[in-house]
């Protein structure tokens, strides 16, 4: 059992460093992206990612196990708030940090696996609840949806300025792009709040996002 504990370490941090990379290179490649792009952007060896993954289809498969997870543990955090606002903010604010909707470009692409269903049922139960607080209580606007927050989650937690210029290696300008960003993610909480006028257009039904997969 201490023999195999190092390798488990190594292949938590592997997964971890994986799914950073395929955010970042899905964001530019799509669906397109390819394993050796991931793996190069990650610095894990193409060699030992086949060892572990058989398939290009079964990596994406696990990494989306993964991304829900972080979906998942970001709500449950949310909901350990006392404050409906506060456990919401959280909850979005995190998402948003670490790019809840990139991996957004493989659906359809890939079988659903049984794992990436259940997470998946779980991490909507969770957001269904934060909303619903937040509803109960007054702080959210009531013609705001659970599929509207995902959905503001997945378009701010795409490529950001500050990514753009990271890659550009502008590193003077990368400071300023996070705090712009932090900005717009602000104006998107507060337009979340009561006392605006109505949305328009009909509200996304519930199973909007997951029609996709």
């Amino acid at each position: 059992m201490a023999r195999r504990a190092p390798r488990y370490a190594e292949a938590e941090r592997n997964d971890r460093a994986l799914l950073e990379a395929a955010k970042k290179v899905l964001a530019v490649d799509g669906a397109h992206t390819s394993v050796a792009a991931i793996a190069a952007r990650a610095g894990v060896g193409i060699a030992s990612l086949y060892r572990r993954y058989r398939t290009k289809e079964e990596l994406f498969q696990h990494l989306c196990a993964l991304s829900l997870g972080q979906w998942i543990q970001a709500a449950e955090e949310g909901l350990a708030h006392e404050d409906p606002w506060e456990g919401l903010v959280h909850y979005v604010t995190s998402a948003i940090e670490f790019s809840g909707g990139a991996l957004g470009p493989l659906a359809g692409t890939i079988p659903v696996t049984a794992e990436m269903a259940e997470k998946f049922t779980r991490s909507e139960e969770l957001t269904r609840a934060l909303v619903a607080r937040a509803h109960e209580t007054g702080v959210l606007r009531p013609d705001a949806t659970t599929v509207d927050v995902s959905l503001l989650i997945e378009q701010l937690g795409k490529a950001s300025l500050a990514e753009q210029f990271e890659v550009q290696g502008r590193d003077d300008l990368v400071d300023a792009a996070r705090d712009a960003h932090r900005r717009i993610i602000a104006i998107a909480l507060d337009g979340l709040r009561t006392g605006h006028g109505s949305l328009p257009g009909v509200p996304p039904g519930p199973g909007l996002l997951a029609e996709r997969w």
